[in-house]
């Protein structure tokens, strides 16, 4: 298996970390009465959308922690999700998602780079020794 590019190792923290952050937030109480009182009615009618708050940084730090393992899987699943959560933000506020889109295409930039191709590869983009 080739070495692990610093890029990836770099990507794989910053969404291990960001998104475990959001994840352990969204899974504590809220601070105040009126903030606990917004997220029981939001709970209450879109259960979808409440459930994406917990499943979209779940899924994020899976991927991050799979991608530092080299599995090629979890690098696409994690530009899927971004790519997925920059148009939910576009279509939510299109002036806010600038951030998200700069992360994006620099994600997809470092993750896909040779070096980091080489990576996800792993074994099997060495040649058969004769």
């Amino acid at each position: 298996m080739s070495k692990r590019p610093g890029s990836v190792t770099i990507i794989s923290w910053i969404f291990i970390a960001f998104c475990g952050i959001v994840l352990l937030r969204s899974l504590l109480p809220a601070a105040d009465a009126a903030a606990g009182q917004r997220i029981a009615e939001f709970r209450s009618g879109h259960p979808i959308l409440y459930a994406l708050t917990y499943i979209g940084p779940g899924l994020a730090v899976v991927c991050g922690v799979f991608m530092l393992r080299g599995c090629n899987w979890a690098r696409w699943l994690l530009v899927v999700w971004m790519g997925f959560h920059v148009i939910i933000g576009f279509l939510h506020s299109p002036w806010s998602t600038l951030a998200h889109c700069l992360l994006f295409a620099a994600a997809i930039y470092f993750l896909f780079r040779r070096a980091a191709a080489a990576y996800f590869r792993g074994s099997r983009a060495e040649p058969p020794q004769i």
